[in-house]
C-alpha cells in the first residue's frame, strides 16, 4: 500500500447531523460508510429485544466491518455518538492494530433550540430502531475528549462542512 488507509471517526450527539455529514464525507473520499445505527437496528429486526448488549454488539460489528474494509486498503467513514472513552478507544486500538490514519471530527449543533428541533421533529432515522426523546439526548452521557479533535458546527449546510472534514483528512 502506498498511504495508509484512512479511519475518519465521526463522533456527536443524536441529531446533530452526523449522518448527513458522513454520507458526503465518504463519498468525497471515496470510502466506506459504516454507521452503529444501522448494525444495531439489524440485531432488532432479528428479533433481538433491545438493550445495552445490542448497542454494545453493534460497535463490536461496525469494528469488525471496519477492519475489513481497512485491511483492504479502504478508507471508513463510522458514523456513531462515540460519547464515552471505551467506545472512542475501540477506533484507536483499530487504528494501531491496523496502522491506518486515525482522524476524529466532532460534530456539535451549537443552537440547542435547533438541535432539539432535528431532534423531535426527524423521521425515524433507522427502523425499528426508536428515535431518541430530546430529554434523553440533551442528558445523553457525553464526555469531554482527551485528545485533538476537528470540532465542526453543524449549523452550515453539510455541502458546506463536508469539505472542511475532507481537507482536515487530507492534509494531515
Amino acid at each position: 500500500m502506498e498511504h495508509p488507509p484512512k479511519l475518519v471517526i465521526l463522533s456527536g450527539l443524536p441529531g446533530v447531523g452526523k449522518s448527513a455529514l458522513a454520507q458526503r464525507v465518504a463519498v468525497l473520499l471515496d470510502a466506506v460508510w459504516l454507521r452503529v445505527d444501522s448494525l444495531e437496528a439489524s440485531l432488532l429486526k432479528s428479533g433481538i429485544p433491545q438493550s445495552f448488549e445490542t448497542g454494545l454488539a453493534a460497535y463490536v460489528a461496525c469494528r469488525d466491518l471496519a477492519a475489513d474494509q481497512l485491511r483492504l486498503g479502504r478508507n471508513v467513514v463510522i458514523d456513531a455518538v462515540n460519547g464515552v472513552g471505551p467506545a472512542r478507544r475501540v477506533w484507536r486500538d483499530l487504528a494501531e492494530e491496523l496502522h491506518a490514519d486515525r482522524y476524529t471530527i466532532h460534530v456539535t449543533c451549537t443552537d440547542p433550540k435547533e438541535h432539539r428541533r432535528r431532534v423531535e421533529t426527524r423521521e425515524v432515522p433507522t427502523p425499528p430502531l426508536p428515535k431518541p426523546t430530546w430529554e434523553e439526548v440533551a442528558t445523553r452521557e457525553f464526555e469531554p475528549w482527551d485528545e485533538p479533535v476537528l470540532v465542526v458546527d453543524s449549523l452550515r449546510p453539510p455541502a458546506e462542512v463536508a469539505p472542511q472534514i475532507v481537507e482536515y483528512v487530507v492534509r494531515e
